[in-house]
């Protein structure tokens, strides 16, 4: 009997601390530790969007944004914001601020639940700049209005001041601090406390000008505390937790992968890479057979726009626009003779493509996004235009004068008065006048002294038909250009 209550109460103390192992497993709260650092661009969003959706999956109970940022651009700080904001409820979101949250990083800090600061720290001064000329220049109203209105939707979400967060945008708002008679304060400005009635004005006992007019408000870590942007000063996130009073704790810090790390070394070089790709790509076409160009091309267009898909900016529908482009262009130039609607379309289609694949929206809604377009376009149509010319250039001048050298052994005398027996080269010479047989595209067939003559257009396609002038002869090529009349 003995043997028997002793078998229970142990097979009970078994159930109990497995019990409570599971509990306290349970009880384990998850942290994710996402650093914001250097430029936000696409590159930065995109890297933020995948650590939070990993958070999210992985049910973590916080997500600490690790500030060190001067900003970026608008269009990839409010991408990031859009991010921030639609996390779960169930998850806290907290900017810990280890060294600077400037322009835009203020703007990603403010979308987020609660602020935290290290000592000596600043936040602030999301005035919209542009640069030109090297000289930076703030934008005007237009840019600055939608930034503002943005500024106070999180700034009402988190229960901050909207008067003094709409001053980190525009020099032009003085902010006063207004003190009551029942002790209570509020940050209010020109035009809101203009706007008080007589009654209201009888209760402020003083009024104290926090933010001059032409200043934007920049704060360090005691400041924040002041104007009720920051929680508290600390020096780690263990006591970010501490003071949020998360126990049993466990962090998970998330870093850029291989991808991500290869795409912020690319991104900068996205302009250089298009323009050498397509001047590659139209050499290529230019030229019979696969070789070196249209691999040069492969490689650099790829480079270019693979980068834009792995951050997110380009998806499977700009890469279908600009395949169908490619098809209709080469049904242009080899199918269908001339060049008209195919041709133009799928000239219109490629463009289209590539902008879209440098930019994550379609119809622009924000003026910088405007601008956005303009500079993205720009881009596409300069190389476009660059690549023609310098694809001509090369075809002239680069491709005609290459010669592969070879190992010898060398015959001591040239050849240079010996004549080709092939039939073709004995009935043409330098400087006859043909008519193209066949498109030249550039290889095709030429009418000469009443032969059929195969042959070789040096630098452009040419139609049926076109009168064109036999420039040179190497061995059984004849190579012709279109002739002046």
């Amino acid at each position: 009997m003995k043997k028997k209550i002793l078998s229970i109460i142990t097979s009970l103390f078994i159930v109990l601390i497995s019990v409570s192992s599971v509990y306290g497993q349970e009880q384990t709260k998850k942290i994710a530790v996402v650093p914001v650092s250097g430029k936000i661009d696409s590159a930065a969003g995109s890297f933020i969007q995948r650590a939070v959706d990993e958070g999210i999956k992985n049910k973590v109970s916080m997500i600490i944004f690790e500030m060190d940022t001067f900003g970026g651009g608008l269009n990839a700080a409010y991408k990031i914001v859009d991010t921030i904001v639609n996390v779960p409820d169930d998850i806290k979101t907290v900017a810990f601020i280890k060294t600077k949250a400037i322009s835009a990083g203020a703007l990603i800090s403010l979308a987020c639940n609660r602020i935290y600061m290290k000592k000596s720290t600043t936040i602030g001064d999301c005035a919209p700049i542009s640069y030109y000329n090297n000289q930076v220049q703030m934008l005007g109203e237009k840019f600055q209005s939608p930034l503002r209105a943005k500024f106070r939707t999180l700034a009402k979400k988190s229960g901050y001041s909207e008067s003094l967060a709409e001053s980190m945008v525009s020099e032009n708002i003085e902010v006063y601090e207004i003190k009551y008679r029942d002790g209570s304060k509020k940050y209010m400005d020109l035009k809101s406390y203009n706007g008080l009635s007589k009654d209201k004005l009888k209760k402020i006992t003083s009024k104290k000008v926090v933010v001059k007019k032409g200043e934007l408000l920049t704060m360090d870590n005691s400041e924040a505390i002041n104007l009720g942007f920051s929680k508290k000063t600390v020096e780690t996130k263990d006591e970010i937790l501490f003071d949020m009073d998360y126990k049993n704790t466990k962090y998970y810090s998330y870093k850029l992968n291989w991808s991500e790390t290869l795409v912020n070394y690319i991104l900068p070089f996205t302009p250089v890479l298009i323009i050498i790709g397509l001047i590659a790509l139209f050499t290529e076409f230019k030229m019979p057979g696969f070789g070196f160009p249209g691999i040069t091309a492969a490689i650099c267009l790829s480079l270019a726009f693979g980068s834009q898909f792995l951050v997110g900016l380009a998806n499977y529908t700009e890469f279908l626009i600009i395949a169908v482009g490619l098809i209709l262009l080469i049904l242009e130039l080899f199918v269908i003779p001339g060049f008209g609607i195919a041709g133009v379309a799928g000239f219109c289609l490629i463009i289209t493509g590539m902008v879209l694949s440098l930019q994550d929206f379609t119809i622009p809604t924000y003026p910088w996004q405007k601008e956005l377009l303009f500079k993205n376009l720009t881009l596409i149509v300069s190389s476009v235009v660059i690549a023609f010319i310098s694809g001509m250039l090369i075809l002239r001048y680069v491709f005609p004068n290459l010669s592969i050298a070879k190992k010898g052994p060398y015959l001591t005398k040239t050849l240079e008065d010996s004549k080709a027996d092939s039939f073709e080269t004995l009935s043409v010479k330098v400087g006859d006048t043909a008519v193209a047989e066949s498109y030249l595209r550039p290889s095709g067939k030429i009418k000469v002294n009443d032969d059929i003559i195969d042959a070789i257009s040096e630098g452009e396609f040419l139609e049926k038909g076109t009168i064109v002038e036999v420039i040179k002869i190497s061995g059984n090529r004849v190579i012709v250009s279109r002739k002046d009349l």
